[in-house]
């Protein structure tokens, strides 16, 4: 009986001891990391960094490339916080002859790692450092510091002083850093919001196998400073394009993420021709194409690409898929997501690189199409209501930052009440004018007699 009773302490330790790890292997950490994610597993693999730069020598490179081409280039870093939590974003501006150009006849690309102005967002997810790195070998094509085979130099050089481009090289440094810290599977930023849904269209819905190590939206839509600072790049800078770089898979994705269609009419169908020819001149006919939520198998919520569609209205809004091992185990975050072999790098970055730049001579011809019918019809200077009261509130957005910020509901109120104040104009003016016929037909009368 005594040697019963002292067995017992012992056999619940080992009870104890037991559960705890059962529940460990069943859930993943608070910090976000799966149950496979520690580095000491055999079946994991590390972060190569023959092939990947850390987070702060390749941000010291791109500055090194900016100090040695200032001609062509220029950098700003943006930073905000929030409850504590601080955020820094690095911007890079290509603009060749900017002095001798006007901006706005430009075409404007926003590239997110997003003449026009393309921008490109780069390393929107931690885990995913192989879009990083196609940042800085796009920013050295950019620079003339490398060169993409089979392209003509003039054609080459004529398309670029077409362009203004931003690009964000990584957009979620701390995010990041957790990655290079060991926790390989990290996606999201440094306090654990995914920033991919963290923007401002259907933020907040949960599907049913809604993971919030995978998907948190944050307390509220742009509650996070990464993304805040995006929104107020793309609203100052008014992209004609905006990319953002993702990996995972192979795909070229159009709006929408929250639902599984694309947009009606005309642009989407350029959006659709333009990822085709992409997908057949640079990329073997390899990637998805549509909308991220008809092609993935699941619907995003809060995503940076359907706000910059739907609300900033940018005209042409991309998710660029670059690199998936499909085969590779989910607990081995670092192949999935990343090329691990020196030959699969950089056909990715020759491949994606020579892809962006056939889409920015896309978008010129597109701009010229659109000049010359703007030229042969007087017709193509009346916008819609809607387009009005958008390019009206972005501007005031612009101008005043945060003051000025208006939510989706209230632009519809405003479509409503406008729409209602022009056609109580239309019925007062006819009124008006109906009084004064009435009233001047005896004059005319008398004085044709």
């Amino acid at each position: 009986m005594g040697i019963r009773r002292s067995l017992n302490p012992l056999l619940n330790i080992l009870i104890l001891a037991c559960l705890v790890v059962v529940l460990t292997d069943r859930f993943p950490s608070a910090h976000g990391k799966s149950s496979g994610s520690a580095t000491n597993d055999a079946d994991i693999t590390p972060i190569n960094h023959d092939l990947y730069h850390t987070s702060g020598a390749l941000l010291e490179e791109v500055k090194s490339l900016v100090h040695r081409h200032p001609d062509k280039l220029s950098i700003e870093t943006l930073s905000g916080k929030n409850k504590g939590y601080k955020a820094e974003i690095t911007v890079v501006t290509y603009d060749r002859d900017r002095k001798d150009n006007d901006d706005k006849a430009k075409l404007r690309i926003l590239l997110q790692e997003e003449g026009s102005k393309p921008c490109q967002t780069f390393g929107q997810h931690g885990r995913e450092l192989i879009t990083t790195e196609l940042a800085l070998r796009f920013l050295s094509i950019l620079s003339e510091e490398e060169f993409l085979p089979n392209i003509n130099r003039s054609t080459f050089n004529r398309i670029l002083s077409r362009l203004v481009i931003k690009a964000v090289p990584m957009e979620n440094l701390n995010g990041r850093k957790l990655v290079e810290d060991g926790e390989l599977c990290e996606r999201r930023n440094g306090r654990g919001v995914d920033l991919n849904r963290n923007w401002g269209v259907d933020w907040g819905k949960k599907e049913k196998d809604y993971d919030p190590y995978e998907e948190n939206p944050g307390t509220a839509p742009f509650s996070e400073p990464e993304t805040q600072l995006m929104r107020k790049l793309s609203v100052s800078f008014e992209p004609h394009i905006w990319v953002n770089v993702h990996s995972g898979m192979e795909a070229l994705f159009m709006p929408y993420d929250h639902k599984n269609t694309t947009p009606d009419g005309v642009p989407s169908q350029i959006m659709k021709s333009m990822l085709e020819a992409l997908n057949h001149i640079h990329l073997k006919d390899s990637c998805l194409i549509g909308s991220g939520g008809a092609s993935v198998g699941y619907l995003a919520h809060g995503t940076a690409t359907d706000y910059m569609y739907d609300v900033a209205r940018v005209p042409m809004a991309f998710t660029f898929e670059i690199f998936g091992d499909l085969k590779a185990s989910q607990k081995d975050c670092f192949k999935m997501f990343n090329p691990i072999d020196i030959i699969s790098f950089n056909r990715v970055l020759n491949d994606w690189s020579a892809a962006f730049f056939q889409m920015f001579t896309m978008g010129v011809q597109q701009m010229d199409g659109l000049q010359s019918k703007a030229v042969a019809s007087s017709f193509d200077h009346w916008v819609s209501i809607d387009d009005y009261l958008n390019g009206y509130l972005m501007h005031r957005k612009s101008r005043y930052g945060k003051k000025m910020e208006v939510l989706e509901l209230g632009l519809r109120e405003m479509r409503t009440y406008f729409r209602l104040f022009l056609l109580s104009s239309v019925l007062l003016l006819f009124m008006f004018c109906s009084r004064i016929s009435k009233s001047t037909r005896p004059l005319v009368s008398a004085i044709s007699l």
